[in-house]
């Protein structure tokens, strides 16, 4: 699709198990690894859970009901405050997956790049509608323009995807690939589906991956991904849901470095004789 560089986002997502000094970690490993941008997941959780599911027996590191577990896991201002400077001391974009109307809100206070749509939420049309609002909105304060935002498809079919595209519009939206189980098989990514969706919706393509290992990721921005999203955890050894589906930071580095040298092999398309074959040229076809 023609966009290079392919831009990296490292999900860090929950794999903060709560604490901001692991998300600080987190976040200073994919600056090294040379990622673009960090990711978080921003939850409401009155406004996204019942109180039954919320009171639901659920026993973690945060206590007894799945409630302790949402709470324990939310981080509220004064972490996203500390976040935000610390990706601006390292100049690295963030941005978070918002799952109702009032995260939008508490994120956009943030002035973020992109706006997120989960896979989860692709037939919510409140939320498209709503997230569609402050992304057509620019900040006067530093004049940006409006936000593109990001739309992942898994556990989607072609009609919800052409259903939320028709409530989104098309202005500043990228797709994201997505095969949504944790951790999801090779035979199941299904990695042609990016330039299927780029022929049917004429829109950037990029791919969000949670398989194991990184060369089918590497796949995807061969294919034509222009932007890629894996998530990243200090070590899948870590007690959390998300942890066995995502990189460490080295992996991630391998990754990204791998990635680049993909970009550089693939070229414009271009026929040509390079300098360096004209000696081999005229040696190999003197007697032409």
């Amino acid at each position: 699709m023609d966009h290079k560089p392919c831009y990296i986002i490292a999900e860090i997502g929950i794999n903060h198990n709560g604490s901001l000094e692991q998300a600080l970690q987190l976040i200073a490993a994919a600056k090294e690894a040379g990622c673009n941008a960090v990711k978080f997941q921003k939850r409401t959780i009155e406004a996204v859970y019942s109180p039954d599911e919320l009171a639901r027996p659920r026993e973690s590191v945060f206590g007894l009901t799945n409630g302790d577990l949402k709470r324990g896991l939310e981080f509220g201002m004064s972490e996203y405050t500390a976040i935000d400077s610390y990706c601006k001391s390292l100049d690295i974009d963030w941005f978070a997956s918002c799952w109702d109307s009032e995260a939008v809100d508490f994120i956009a206070q943030f002035n973020p790049p992109f706006y997120k749509i989960a896979s989860a939420l692709l037939t919510d049309d409140d939320l498209l509608r709503y997230t569609r609002e402050w992304g057509d909105i620019a900040d006067p304060r530093s004049r940006l323009p409006n936000k593109s935002i990001i739309l992942s498809t898994g556990m989607s079919t072609l009609e919800q995807i052409d259903h939320a595209i028709e409530v989104l519009g098309k202005d500043d939206l990228i797709l994201l690939h997505c095969m949504s189980a944790y951790p999801a098989y090779n035979d199941e990514l299904n990695l042609l589906t990016i330039t299927r969706l780029y022929s049917r919706y004429n829109l950037p393509v990029g791919y969000s991956g949670h398989e194991l290992g990184t060369v089918t990721t590497v796949a995807a921005v061969a294919i034509g991904a222009c932007m890629i999203e894996r998530h990243i955890t200090l070590s899948r050894d870590l007690w959390g849901s998300d942890q066995a589906a995502s990189l460490e930071p080295e992996e991630l580095k391998e990754l990204v470095r791998d990635i680049r040298f993909v970009e550089a092999a693939l070229g414009d398309g271009i026929k040509r004789v390079y300098e360096r074959e004209v000696p081999v040229m005229q040696k190999l076809r003197k007697h032409v």
